[in-house]
């Protein structure tokens, strides 16, 4: 009996040991799952998508995706792997503390230290018991960062975010060290605390994220330029007062106005797709009158050949090839494009009109839109993409991780698209393998199609328009109560109260003329990357819609500014500026823009498989006429692939390639397409040997005609030596336009 009570005494000792050990429990009252637990989780990077929030989690591990999902995230700690991921015994032993601590290995790496606050944050709340979100807490609604906008200026090297809370009781807390922070470019170093320091001289966007909100924080580290003068020209229109005004607080001057020679040249492509030609460039060399450059818009603006080329644009946006829309489809939808460019149609009705859009792809040319996304899903991202700048792909999976999208929102902006159908009157395809070949005429009708569903709960979604929910725009977030749903879609998208349509196409008409968009990229709206410049983009955008739309009208107004006219030649303030429009862009000529100027400057036509001869390549109303299988590709079909004009098959202007290739290179150096053009009997340097001008003569002609300005008087005496240097005057000349089409003046657009 004695030995009875002495073991269960000893064994009562051991426990009670075993309990004094472990200190206890520390009150959990102020600490919360959703509010705390969930944002060491995400300071730490343990939800992210390269870590346990992936989609099949990590070593067996698996959160929601940046914390999206905080219930089922709580099951997943509190319920799997009890004991070994979390211990509310001995919490110092969990898993969830020893791994990012690095006390055991972790492939993640080392998260937080033993002594952080993030530790005993996460400590207290497991050895509580890991109590759960009390069903009355409330909600995130907002945070309040400070700064939102700062410019460092040398010595000054670090800016301090603050980061507050505010709740739906009113109560706010700062939550700084809790808040992840996301730099857009590698130029700075975050400390958890929130010290952005400099370690190389720019500009960034600072994301904040604490749970589900985030916001965006625009910073500029400048050097000190002690010695710096403001030297700007003076504003034209209201473009370059906001301009101007960004380069002064950045102590950056912008370049000089470019010549007239580089303004016509420059024009022309951007508006045309066409270099000028030799008596248009002289013509507008010796035009003194002082409005020469604004005439020269409004003439350009006329001319058919503008009509061509904005059309292309149109063309690869809205998908316009051979295999899924037939030869006549092509054909059709793309004089109905042409048109409406030709007689300046407001953008509003164009838009209107295609989503709207139904009946035979024939008859009713705008339905043609439809023909080419066969499924509510392609359309729904199609038309977000396109005329909102909005990317909701990642939506499709989860709530979109950089921007406010959630899933219910992709699914409901879907099924706006739902009720399109199809009736094939006729399939003369070719390939009988091939589903996604069609050629013949076929019906866009709008009925009772299938409802999407949501994912993960397999129910439908009622209709929801994109509205932005947090701007308070007046829009409507339902799917409107008309039974047509394209209607709805197409009247709310193409109002002047939805201010997204209007700034999304403003900003990719800039980027058309000036080479990056002040949203970049174009299609990619949201907050976490905010506007270059937001004034300019709001100035552009209330013009836009006061001017009902007016596409020629914008166009005219960005390139009367000075910033469109400015030289690309930087100067010692800005030279590293990439994003606030201080100097031109150098871009190297788009595919149609090359082939075009060859034929142009050359007098000599490329050929299109399935075009009438002659034409040029901004007519080209499709993409790839016939099949690889069924015929080689022409010489002008192969420049054209092989200078990135894209296939259409996606709705994005990221399919166009224009970065520069060693093929390409090689094109231009010793290509066949470029040698055959030069080398053709008829063409122009025929015109010039039988005139039997005098050389500076002949001189000057080929370089008005190939780069539209006069030779220097180096270039005139290298070239004159080089005509000299044998008999054979025809390959001589080749020479001189050849080394003149292939350097870097002719092949890119300064």
């Amino acid at each position: 009996m004695r030995m009875l009570l002495a073991r269960t005494l000893s064994f009562a000792v051991v426990v009670a040991v075993f309990f004094v050990i472990e200190p206890s429990p520390l009150p959990a009252a102020d600490i919360s799952f959703s509010r705390d637990v969930m944002a060491v989780l995400s300071k730490a990077g343990c939800n992210m998508g390269t870590c346990h929030g992936n989609q099949n989690g990590k070593g067996g591990f698996k959160l929601s995706l940046r914390g999206e999902n905080p219930d089922a995230d709580f099951v997943t700690l509190t319920h799997e792997q009890v004991g070994r991921r979390v211990n509310t015994v001995r919490a110092e032993s969990s898993l969830l503390l020893l791994k990012p601590t690095m006390s055991v290995p972790h492939e993640g790496g080392k998260r937080f230290d033993e002594d952080s606050p993030e530790y005993a944050l996460l400590r207290r709340w497991i050895a509580a018991g890991m109590p759960a979100t009390p069903r009355d807490e409330p909600t995130l609604q907002s945070l309040d960062v400070t700064p939102l906008e700062q410019f460092a200026v040398e010595p000054s090297d670090s800016v301090r975010l603050h980061v507050i809370a505010k709740f739906a009781d009113g109560t706010t807390r700062d939550v700084t060290r809790l808040t992840v922070f996301e730099s857009s470019q590698p130029i700075v170093g975050i400390s958890v605390d929130g010290v952005v320091r400099r370690e190389r001289f720019g500009e960034v966007t600072v994301t904040a994220r604490y749970l589900d909100q985030q916001v965006p924080v625009r910073l500029a580290f400048l050097p000190a330029r002690p010695g710096f003068v403001a030297n700007t020209p003076t504003p034209s229109n209201f473009i370059d007062k906001h301009v101007f005004a960004k380069l002064q607080s950045l102590r950056i001057n912008p370049s000089e106005i470019c010549d007239d020679a580089t303004f016509l040249r420059r024009a022309s492509l951007d508006l045309l797709g066409l270099p000028p030609t030799a008596a248009e460039s002289r013509q507008f060399a010796q035009d003194q009158r002082l409005d020469k450059r604004q005439r020269l818009i409004d003439e350009l603006l006329t001319r058919p050949e503008f009509a061509d080329f904005w059309t292309l644009k149109w063309a690869d946006l809205l998908r316009v090839e051979e295999k899924t829309l037939d030869r006549k489809g092509v054909a059709t939808f793309h004089a109905w494009i042409r048109d409406s460019v030709a007689t300046n149609k407001p953008l509003d009705i164009f838009v209107r009109e295609l989503i709207a859009s139904r009946g035979s792809t024939y008859e009713q040319p705008a339905s043609n839109f439809y023909r080419a996304m066969r499924d509510p899903i392609t359309r729904a991202e199609t038309v977000a993409q396109v005329f909102l700048g909005t990317r909701l792909q990642c939506a499709k999976c989860h709530n979109h991780p950089f921007d406010r999208w959630t899933q219910a929102d992709y699914y409901g902006w879907a099924n706006q698209f739902s009720q399109i159908k199809y009736e094939v009157l006729e399939n003369n395809r070719r390939d009988k393998n091939d589903s996604h070949e069609f050629d013949g005429e076929q019906l866009v009708l709008v009925g009772d199609g299938k409802e999407v569903e949501h994912p993960g709960t397999g129910k439908p979604l009622k209709p929801k328009l994109l509205a932005e929910k947090a701007e308070g725009r007046g829009q409507k977030a339902g799917g409107g109560s008309s039974s047509d749903r394209l209607l709805v879609v197409a009247e709310w998208l193409t109002s002047p109260n939805n201010r997204r349509f209007a700034e999304a196409q403003v900003n990719r008409v800039w980027f058309h003329l000036l080479g990056r968009g002040i949203v970049d990229p174009i299609d990619d709206f949201r907050a976490t990357n905010p506007p270059s410049n937001p004034a300019l983009l709001s100035a552009l955008t209330d013009d836009f819609v006061a001017h009902r739309f007016d596409v020629q009208h914008l166009i005219r107004t960005i390139m009367a500014s000075r910033t469109y006219q400015l030289t690309s030649a930087p100067n010692d303030t800005n030279r590293d500026d990439e994003s606030n429009f201080s100097h031109a862009v150098i871009r190297r000529l788009s595919a149609e823009q090359l082939a075009d100027s060859f034929s142009e400057v050359l007098g000599a036509k490329l050929d299109f498989n399935g075009y009438p001869s002659g034409t040029r390549a901004a007519q080209l109303a499709g993409v790839r006429a016939f099949r690889r299988r069924d015929s080689g590709p022409s010489s002008g079909d192969a420049l054209l692939t092989m200078f990135g004009k894209p296939p259409r098959l996606q709705a994005c202007e990221c399919e166009r390639a224009d970065d520069p290739t060693l093929s390409q290179t090689f094109q231009l150096v010793s290509g066949p397409i470029l040698n055959e053009l030069l080398a053709r009997s008829d063409n122009r340097l025929r015109d010039w040997l039988e005139s039997k001008t005098d050389a500076d003569t002949l001189i000057a002609e080929v370089f008005w005609t190939v780069l539209n300005r006069a030779p220097l008087p180096t270039e005139l005496a290298a070239t004159k030596k080089h005509l000299a240097s044998s008999n054979n005057r025809r390959a001589n000349l080749e020479d001189v336009v050849w080394s003149l089409m292939s350097s870097p003046e002719f092949v890119l657009r300064h």
